[in-house]
């Protein structure tokens, strides 16, 4: 179906989740929270990505009353499932490093899902490839915070379809206290391929979480020379559905 990068199994878990009743939107001008001082930085940290295509894309669909009265009586069209639906494949990841130096990916492509409580303490429940309304999931184990130096979740579209300027993608961080932290995709960039979204670090014993929102025109391994990982990186697939 196409190739993206994908580096050289996971058990099946119940995840906790907070119960958050408002939210915090990070944007460029309130760009980072602290989880440690919010009392955050415990338990699962629930990744969540969704999206939808802008509905301004579609224009208005309507038929004419004037010109076809007639067609007041017939049902509308499903415009939802066409080709530029179909093609809109997008995808959550992250790149993570932990304190002893371990370095690597988690991701669907090429079934990286991680392991939420042995290293790196980081799984992802599956792929989406339809921005249903649950979309994609990661859970970041927090009470191995000891563990880990840095997490950067970032987006990609597969199958080579460039489309961020044709959806609109919402990242929500569900603390296991707290309210939630989200970051829109919203801005146009119509042949980036990827975004890094958001840098989790912990230093000095507190974790933070920034916000990014870098899209570039490349895949994974783009990523990691922007920020310096030092992976190496081949062709990876999907299976098909």
């Amino acid at each position: 179906m196409g190739f993206f990068d994908g580096l050289l199994g996971a058990r099946a878990v119940d995840f906790d989740s907070g119960n958050t009743t408002n939210a915090i939107e990070l944007t460029k001008r309130r760009h980072s929270v602290s989880l440690t001082k919010q009392g955050a930085a415990t338990g699962h940290l629930r990744v969540n990505l969704t999206w939808r295509m802008r509905t301004s894309d579609f224009g208005d669909q309507r038929p004419s009353l004037l010109r076809h009265p007639l067609k007041a009586l017939k049902p509308p069209e499903i415009l939802g499932h066409g080709q530029s639906m179909v093609d809109v494949d997008l995808d959550l990841g992250c790149l993570y490093e932990l304190t002893d130096g371990t370095k690597g990916v988690v991701q669907p492509l090429g079934d990286y899902l991680g392991d939420i409580n042995a290293a790196p303490y980081i799984k992802i429940s599956g792929d989406d490839r339809f921005g249903s309304g649950s979309g994609e999931t990661m859970y970041i184990n927090l009470d191995h915070r000891e563990s880990i130096k840095r997490v950067l979740v970032f987006v990609y579209i597969y199958d080579q379809t460039p489309a961020f300027d044709r959806t609109h993608a919402i990242v929500t961080l569900y603390p296991s206290s707290g309210p939630r932290l989200e970051i829109s995709l919203d801005e146009r960039h119509p042949e980036a391929r990827s975004c890094a979204v958001l840098l989790i670090e912990n230093v000095k014993g507190e974790l933070t979480v920034r916000r990014e929102v870098k899209f570039v025109y490349g895949f994974q391994a783009e990523l990691d020379r922007l920020y310096g990982w030092g992976l190496q990186w081949g062709r990876g697939y999907k299976t098909k559905v």
